[in-house]
């Protein structure tokens, strides 16, 4: 391929035409505005849990203190953790132990679970579970990152309204996720020898929990979260009585909202990306996430070399080496590789600039700094030679010239387990 059909430029080629980054970002504002306005839009913009101070500056320690079990799941793996609150600080005293996570033991992606009822499910899980020694009759709430698409119910569940990445376990759509996972541990565990009986569930976006987690980040006047690893999606705090179709013009209280950004349809999309699109199990959904994430990064790959030999299990991560470490890989699909990862970062960059547009013209005289909190494999994928993250600084760099002037995104380093932190103050609040 002599020609980079993934370029995407960053500055208006004339005073006429928007093109490249410029109009994906002006796209974006739109389609949020849009799910702001009305239900059922392009972006969803799903309003869930409030946040314990419901205005600037956020504050966690009204929390009241206690251990949680945090789960996680939504991409490859699934993930348990005993977390400990105390005095607005949240502490992972345990959790998986890393030699089975490195093996891949955990793993419930949907080549696993091919095949798989619910029972099969919540089984799994409990099994996973029951191996954390700090798991006892004290720990009573359960705070659930859950990474696919669900509306937020008053009561912290959330009903799941569609699957992606793969992932396809019937009878599941359009049910609650925390209440009956709930009901299947109790009745598994208060027969077991440490009786442990759970008296909530809360469930939340890995978004929102990455979200929460950025809050211990103090000194700025917006915070966003965002996920890009399997798949991507963004979260961010909004006032109520900004967002109308809530109807609630007469609060300035903040709300967590998850976007569901996934499910933009970004222009200037090729026909590689048709071809992604038209094979995947939700065609014609989730096309940002089809271009940008690691579970499609490989497929766009492979579509391009079709001809070529790849591992059965040929994946985003192993894009990204080939990218970072390239000696003994085509010279060929090592460059195409590094326009589809940089197109990636810029779909990326361009969107959270949509987004800040959105925030700025919310509170235009107030939103000048903000913290943007990042997690996900592909996100924060390292050049191990140059201790770099590629993925990360073009972001960064893109960000830059797509802003609104006088505003600014700080990318806050790496957390550890933003998901598990973030599930356990939720299931605090």
């Amino acid at each position: 391929m002599e020609k980079n059909i993934f370029e995407l430029k960053t500055i208006k080629e004339s005073k006429e035409e928007r093109t490249g980054l410029v109009k994906t970002r002006d796209d974006f504002r739109e389609k949020v505005a849009e799910g702001i306005e009305k239900e059922g839009m392009e972006i969803l913009n799903i309003p869930t849990l409030h946040i314990p101070n419901p205005k600037y500056p956020v504050n966690l320690s009204t929390l009241k203190n206690g251990k949680v079990l945090s789960i996680d799941w939504g991409g490859t793996n699934f993930r348990a953790a005993i977390v400990e609150f105390k005095d607005g600080k949240a502490t992972i005293i345990e959790e998986f132990k890393p030699e089975k996570v490195k093996a891949g033991y955990y793993e419930l992606s949907a080549k696993i679970t091919s095949g798989y009822s619910r029972d099969n499910l919540y089984e799994k899980m409990a099994e996973w579970i029951e191996e954390l020694n700090e798991l006892d009759e004290t720990v009573k709430h359960i705070g659930y990152c859950f990474s696919y698409p669900a509306a937020a119910r008053l009561n912290g569940d959330a009903v799941l309204l569609r699957w992606t990445k793969g992932m396809d376990i019937p009878g599941m759509v359009g049910e609650p996720v925390g209440e009956p996972l709930l009901k299947y541990l109790n009745n598994r565990f208060k027969n077991s020898s440490k009786k442990i009986m759970f008296d909530s569930i809360k469930v939340v976006n890995d978004t929102i929990a990455c979200l929460f987690a950025g809050f211990g980040e103090v000194g700025y006047d917006s915070y966003i979260g965002l996920i890009v690893g399997t798949g991507t999606n963004m979260a961010c705090l909004m006032p109520l009585n900004k967002i109308a179709k809530l109807n609630m013009k007469f609060s300035e209280d903040l709300i967590p909202v998850n976007l569901e950004s996934g499910n933009f349809n970004p222009p200037y999309l090729t026909i590689i990306d048709r071809m992604v699109d038209a094979i995947s199990n939700n065609k014609g959904s989730q096309r940002l996430e089809k271009a940008v994430s690691g579970g499609y990064l490989a497929d766009i790959h492979q579509t391009i070399f079709n001809t070529s030999l790849f591992d059965a299990d040929f994946n985003g991560g192993d894009m990204a080496k080939m990218i970072n470490d390239p000696e003994g890989y085509d010279e060929e699909q090592v460059k195409v590789a590094k326009w589809i990862f940089d197109r990636s970062a810029q779909l990326v960059a361009a969107t959270i600039a949509g987004l800040v547009e959105v925030l700025v013209a919310q509170r235009p005289n107030n939103t000048k700094k903000i913290c943007l909190a990042a997690d996900g494999s592909v996100f924060w994928g390292k050049d191990a030679k140059k201790n770099t993250t590629p993925y990360k600084d073009k972001v960064s760099e893109e960000l830059k010239a797509l802003l609104p002037e006088g505003v600014t995104v700080t990318i806050i380093d790496e957390m550890k387990n933003p998901n598990m932190v973030g599930a356990a103050i939720a299931a605090l609040i």
